[in-house]
């Protein structure tokens, strides 16, 4: 009875103990959570008193600093220098600085500012007007002439720099969604009955042009690709393949290949001769020495292939029929390196080392020089080009076939064609036989 008793006293003690140590945990648990809020509530006290403390620049990133460029003024200097009733500077300045007539300058912004919103003018969150369309197009322009970094316009146009990288990117991208179709279109059927005119007054009947390869170089070519693209020159180029005729008109631009390939690599990879394979392309009918041929060809140098649509000259000629040839295919042949001259003078981002990064940057830039040379070409014509003949023709009529076995066996009979080294020989022979004849008649 005694033993029960004491039992019962020694297990209420034991968890009266168990109570007390129970408080205590929880009572120091609160103690620990109360320092840690407290110390939480001077951390952010802190940390919001610097905040407060922190000087903040305007502009969407932070530390941004806002340059109050006045760019409404520097529209209106733009707008009298070059664009309003009486400028400051005329036709003459103006085509030297924008390397075009007034009139078309108006057309392409007027052209790329419908395609585009991103020229429009318009306001902004402050209530002030942003860029004008010709701020924008002017600064693209005179990095593309002149060649300039994008900061180089600021102090003129009143432009950032990544705003003026911004413009010109775009700019090149709405010129070629708007105007490749036209100023970068194949030769249509008057086109060619124009060209094999002039051919046949220069003494080469069936001649399409010149035919030649130029490169660009890349200074910020990507260190893994720079020994795809280092050719001989020692540094890394993009080549250009180019078809010109005798007034600079481009009528056939292929750009992208690394500079370690030659021009016949170039050659094989473009798509001069591809309408002519799938069977497409204009008729093409001229004579020589009474025999007919369908198919016209380019003047080209030496290391372009022996096809019957390319025409070389002679290395090392003996005798003077074929002294008299080379010396009137090289004089022709100079089309195409006066038209690379002529570009790269107009547009001196191409003369220089390219500074971007990416390739479809430079293709459009590249692309667009190409476009608006052709356009001055166009518009400027009248002035330069001595033969403005052109013929009405009728456009080709392409039959379809519907068997594909004989669609693929005319398909490399055309190949075949053009790529025949005995029918390029025949052709330079007849039209060696065609220039002496021409020349002798003259000195009679």
């Amino acid at each position: 009875m005694n033993s029960n008793v004491s039992d019962s006293s020694n297990s209420s003690s034991s968890s009266s103990d168990d109570d007390d140590m129970m408080m205590n945990t929880l009572h120091q648990g609160a103690i620990i959570l109360s320092h840690s809020i407290t110390r939480n509530n001077m951390i952010i006290q802190h940390l919001l008193e610097q905040q407060n403390e922190q000087v903040f620049h305007g502009g969407s990133i932070p530390g941004h600093i806002v340059i109050n460029r006045d760019r409404e003024n520097a529209h209106h200097r733009l707008y009298n220098d070059y664009f309003s009733d009486n400028p400051v500077y005329n036709e003459t300045m103006f085509r030297r600085r924008y390397r075009m007539s007034r009139s078309l300058f108006i057309r392409i912004v007027d052209a790329v500012k419908d395609h585009d919103r991103y020229f429009q003018q318009r306001w902004d969150n402050t209530g002030r007007l942003g860029l004008s369309p010709i701020q924008k197009i002017t600064a693209a322009f005179r990095m593309l002439a002149y060649g300039v970094p994008a900061d180089a316009t600021d102090e003129y146009i009143r432009i950032g720099e990544s705003t003026a990288i911004e413009s010109m990117k775009r700019f090149c991208r709405a010129m070629v969604e708007i105007f490749s179709e036209q100023y970068l279109r194949r030769p249509t059927s008057n086109d060619i009955s124009r060209l094999l005119y002039v051919g046949q007054k220069r003494g080469f009947p069936g001649m399409l042009g010149s035919l030649d390869c130029m490169h660009w170089k890349w200074k910020n070519c990507p260190t893994a690709w720079a020994g795809q693209y280092t050719g001989r020159s020692g540094k890394p180029t993009i080549i250009l393949e180019a078809v010109a005729d005798y007034d600079l008109w481009i009528w056939h631009a292929y750009f992208g290949l690394p500079g370690t390939n030659n021009d016949i690599n170039v050659l094989e990879s473009s798509h001069l001769f591809s309408d002519l394979t799938q069977g497409i392309s204009p008729p093409v009918h001229y004579v020589i020495q009474g025999k007919e041929y369908n198919m016209g060809y380019y003047l080209a140098d030496g290391i372009y292939p022996k096809w019957s649509t390319i025409v070389q000259t002679i290395h090392e000629p003996r005798g003077p029929k074929k002294k008299y040839f080379a010396m009137k295919q090289e004089a022709c042949r100079k089309d195409v390196e006066r038209a690379f001259g002529v570009l790269q003078s107009r547009f001196a981002i191409v003369a220089g080392p390219v500074r971007y990064w990416r390739k479809e940057v430079m293709h459009d830039i590249m692309t667009t020089c190409i476009i608006l040379h052709n356009m001055i070409v166009e518009d400027e014509r009248d002035l330069i080009a001595p033969i403005q003949i052109e013929t009405e023709t009728l456009s080709p009529e392409v039959e379809m076939v519907i068997d594909e076995n004989t669609r693929f066996q005319d398909f490399i009979s055309r190949y075949g064609k053009i790529r025949n080294r005995e029918a390029h020989i025949e052709l330079r022979n007849a039209l060696i036989d065609h220039l002496w004849e021409e020349y002798t008649n003259s000195e009679n």
